[in-house]
């Protein structure tokens, strides 16, 4: 087997669209749903909004959708115009030295970016930590407009899901938990958003 390098992104994407993953409440996730897209109030525009194509990292990051306001899971398919537009207006979280040519120009382009990149640990089937990473995309101010009144093609409560994927692992039952989760593929992108998320 391959091996995967360190940072790629990995998800369900058609022709047109994207998947990722938030974990809401059910007061805001019931919101979203209802007229499909997020409604301010109870969701909040001014603050930062954490996006995941990783099935696994957010079942992580949601503890299976066990955690304190984040019960319910959702799949959201988003346009990959939007999504690459993300990209190409992000800035790392921290400084790294192959993406900026110096702390300075980091700073420089943190404070006006709308968006921030994070790579974490992406998670096995049992949430350990992986050797390879897996994208984390923070958005605030102009993205978070945009994601909520232009990206987003479809809201889906896949909570049900989560749960019966959980179940057949507390049962032992390895193989049909892994036959349940989502496909996720390479997902190809320029060269110049490559470089400019950390990935080349």
């Amino acid at each position: 087997m391959d091996t995967v390098p360190n940072r790629q992104i990995r998800a369900v994407y058609t022709e047109n669209t994207i998947r990722v993953y938030q974990a809401y409440s059910d007061r805001i996730a019931d919101a979203a749903l209802q007229v499909g897209t997020f409604v301010s109030p109870p969701f909040k525009m001014e603050r930062m909004t954490w996006i995941k194509p990783s099935f696994l990292w957010m079942m992580y990051r949601a503890g299976w959708g066990k955690k304190t306001g984040q019960e319910k899971i959702l799949a959201i398919d988003i346009t990959r115009e939007g999504f690459e537009w993300a990209l190409q207006n992000s800035c790392l979280s921290h400084f790294e030295s192959k993406v900026y040519a110096s702390n300075k120009e980091w700073l420089n382009i943190k404070q006006n970016a709308p968006v921030r990149i994070q790579w974490d640990p992406e998670r096995d089937i049992y949430l350990n930590k992986l050797d390879y990473r897996s994208i984390q995309i923070g958005l605030s101010g102009e993205a978070v407009k945009r994601y909520v009144n232009n990206w987003i093609v479809e809201i889906k409560n896949i909570t049900f899901l989560c749960n019966e994927i959980q179940e057949a692992l507390e049962g032992k039952k390895t193989d049909q938990a892994m036959n349940m989760l989502p496909d996720e593929r390479i997902y190809p992108l320029p060269e110049l958003i490559a470089g400019t998320i950390g990935m080349l």
